[in-house]
């Protein structure tokens, strides 16, 4: 494989989902980021492992609770443009401002790279204008 095509998979952050009070990491559903891609393990006995590329998310918010902002927590929801999973929450974590700054700047980046455009689509018809 050439270089400019391989994966860097060099895990940044690595968090588990927590329960709200006393913010415990008692779940197990784990979160890893590289610069290329986002990974959720979930499970004890039956492990599924969920991948999405980073330049397929295009859009990240910020959602804190009273509760997850008491015990420094958030949850994070990537907008993707993936077909199976449109929308990725990562739930209960901390560091949320860090990892959701991140996951913007290496989502740019990785379209950057692999030079995607994402268009949006307004609804604009040419039908309905008069000449």
């Amino acid at each position: 494989m050439d270089n400019d095509f391989k994966l860097n998979n060099e895990v940044i952050f690595k968090e588990r989902k927590r329960i709200v009070f006393f913010a415990l990491p008692l779940s197990f559903t784990v979160y890893k980021l590289s610069e290329s891609l986002l990974t959720i393990s979930k499970g004890l006995l039956n492990k599924i492992e969920d991948d999405c590329y980073m330049y397929k998310i295009q859009d990240v918010k910020l959602s804190r609770s009273l509760f997850e902002r008491m015990f420094k927590l958030g949850t994070i929801i990537c907008y993707t443009g993936d077909i199976t999973h449109s929308e990725i929450r990562l739930t209960h974590i901390k560091n949320a401002n860090e990892i959701k700054a991140f996951i913007l700047e290496a989502s740019e980046e990785a379209r950057r790279k692999r030079r995607v455009l994402s268009t949006l689509d307004i609804g604009a018809d040419m039908d309905g204008i008069a000449e």
